[in-house]
């Protein structure tokens, strides 16, 4: 049996552009791709905490510390500029890989500027 599994996420990034004619996709600065671990092209799910939105599509990669994220094609009408979003990828594992299994959780500034990263998201209290 595999299980899908959170992989990875950018948690809480601004929304730098929404360009409704641009082809389809999210332009994510390299280096959050590097850090979370996101492969260009690789699908994605993003999670607009400001609206409620949510919907899938896949990574493309900016320039290095542009600190962009480009919600681009359709998916920009889910979103306004200074929006903040999660943006995660999910990964198939078997009962066998959960035993050393950790997801790559990536933190940013109002920038997109990574301020930590984990592996474990804490508990949540009552």
């Amino acid at each position: 049996m595999h299980l899908n599994m959170l992989k990875c996420k950018i948690h809480r990034a601004t929304v730098t552009h929404a360009e409704l004619n641009y082809e389809g996709s999210i332009a994510i600065d390299g280096n959050l791709l590097d850090a979370a671990g996101i492969r260009e092209y690789e699908q994605i799910h993003a999670w607009n905490i400001s609206n409620g939105e949510r919907f899938v599509t896949y990574a493309l990669r900016a320039e290095e510390g542009s600190g962009i994220i480009s919600v681009n094609g359709s998916a920009a009408r889910r979103v306004s500029t200074g929006d903040l979003v999660i943006i995660a990828a999910f990964v198939g594992l078997s009962e066998a890989e959960l035993a050393k299994y950790q997801p790559d959780l990536v933190y940013v500034d109002a920038n997109n500027i990574i301020t930590h990263t984990n592996h474990s998201i804490p508990k949540q209290a009552a």
